[in-house]
């Protein structure tokens, strides 16, 4: 890697990767500009908001999950 540039999967969302992408996108295509994004990289000392937010809806998006494979199978037709 060069100096000045960095680098991050988007393949797990609780990267956020996503979420600082752009709206541009190719002016013959239209195809998003997913590969250019401007950043500026600092410490933090605890997650944002948004990573918060996304634990929170994770753990119930699981959770339902859980539940749906303890349920019995319905007898489709009785």
């Amino acid at each position: 890697m060069q100096p000045g540039v960095i680098y991050t999967t988007f393949h797990f969302p609780e990267s956020g990767a996503n979420v600082i992408t752009t709206d541009s996108s190719d002016w013959a295509t239209n195809c998003p500009e997913y590969k250019v994004t401007a950043v500026q990289v600092m410490p933090v000392a605890q997650p944002s908001s948004w990573q918060r937010e996304y634990t929170a809806f994770n753990t119930t998006q699981l959770d339902l999950l859980e539940q749906a494979r303890k349920k019995p199978a319905e007898v489709v037709g009785s």
